[in-house]
């Protein structure tokens, strides 16, 4: 079985994946006197380009020879797939900033509204979507219609599921409380992010920052795949990407202060 305190944290975790975002739009919203289309921009460039396009990038390059390669290779792997990822979403987010927001919304303010949602819908898919698998696949396993969705499938299929099953009944419950801690944590270096590229966007000799920005997400993203294949503990995990996100918003202030004093 499933422990039951597990369920009702996935499903605290649902909630928290939609009552956050929300909660950060509507704040911004209120204390800087924010358009909202930033923040629906934000989701909309998120779900494009690192949900539809950044995938068809991997779905053609992982299936070549150089694909398996880096594959086979923990190293490459985390940074082909952290490289990819600020590619994606730091030109997604430069584009949106530069030739869409900036436009009708000069105030830099609006970066944050940007971040807001595109880091709040990257949250809402982890925790809501990601969420609802587990605790359909929960109640099925506690009250004992497992076979109910193990039926219809094949070998692999089953073997898949399993797993995923398995997963479910060792996991300990302080284990599902470290995604909101990780959201939290994501969603505060896609505000710093989204800080970064806004100046990229806005100021014509400042497109260093973009490049900036690709780096640092490659190295956040690098670094959690890394330390989690290294077998370091999710504790470790989540204090390395911590820090890493604090770095990241440090840089963000500093680049801040020194624009919009300018």
């Amino acid at each position: 079985m499933v422990s039951w305190l597990s369920i009702c944290i996935m499903i605290l975790n649902m909630i928290l994946g939609t009552v956050i975002p929300v909660g950060l739009m509507l704040y911004l919203r209120k204390k800087y006197q924010l358009s909202v289309m930033p923040f629906g921009i934000g989701c909309a460039v998120m779900i494009l380009f690192a949900l539809v396009l950044e995938q068809i990038v991997h779905a053609v390059f992982l299936q070549s020879p150089a694909g398996r390669t880096v594959q086979d290779n923990i190293v490459l792997m985390a940074v082909y797939g952290g490289l990819m990822a600020g590619l994606f979403e730091e030109g997604g987010r430069f584009l949106a900033m530069k030739y869409i927001i900036q436009k009708k919304h000069p105030d830099p303010h609006t970066a944050l509204m940007y971040g807001a949602g595109h880091g709040g819908v990257e949250m809402f898919v982890i925790l809501v979507f990601g969420m609802i698998n587990n605790v359909i696949y929960s109640l099925l396993l506690n009250f004992g219609q497992a076979e109910l969705l193990l039926a219809p499938l094949d070998q692999t299929g089953r073997a898949a599921v399993q797993s995923a099953f398995d997963t479910l009944t060792e996991a300990s419950p302080l284990l599902f409380l470290a995604s909101p801690a990780e959201r939290l944590f994501a969603i505060t270096g896609q505000l710093a992010l989204s800080v970064i590229v806004w100046f990229a966007a806005v100021k014509k000799d400042r497109w260093y920052l973009l490049l900036l920005a690709v780096l640092l997400h490659l190295i956040l993203d690098a670094a959690a795949v890394l330390l989690a294949k290294a077998g370091v503990s999710l504790i470790l995990v989540e204090a390395a990407v911590l820090v890493i996100v604090v770095f990241i918003v440090l840089c963000a202030r500093l680049i801040w202060k020194r624009e919009t004093l300018s």
